[in-house]
């Protein structure tokens, strides 16, 4: 089973067992413009909830990609270096930023649905 997430600094979350998908949300990509560039951590490297994780940066701006839940970098989506407008293409999809596996499964319970996400993201406007 799939569940999606967001945060309300526009990355979503997918998990699947004990492997998290993170990338941003079609709102981030929208509101950054085209992506130049992707900046992805190491393999192994540890990250903290609500910490950087990875940077984008567009013709407007670079940006940090948060990790919503603390855990191991366990992949990194390669395809970006070459192509880092599939963030654009595909934030849900094929734009992904990194795997990574939860140290804890409660971080999830701080993050929206997205139901909530789409009115956390509607009071923006």
């Amino acid at each position: 089973m799939s569940t999606i997430k967001f945060t309300k600094d526009h990355e979503w979350i997918r998990v699947e067992g004990d492997v998290a998908t993170v990338g941003i949300s079609d709102y981030a990509q929208k509101q950054l413009g085209d992506v130049v560039f992707v900046e992805l951590p190491e393999i192994g490297r540890n990250v903290v909830a609500g910490k950087e994780a990875a940077v984008v940066e567009s013709v407007k701006a670079a940006s940090e990609v948060y990790a919503p839940v603390a855990g191991d970098v366990v992949e990194v989506n390669e395809a970006l270096a070459d192509d880092p407008s599939l963030v654009n293409r595909d934030p849900m999809g094929e734009g992904w930023f990194v795997k990574l596996r939860l140290e804890n499964q409660s971080d999830l319970d701080d993050l929206m649905d997205e139901a909530a996400y789409q009115e956390y993201c509607e009071g923006l406007s």
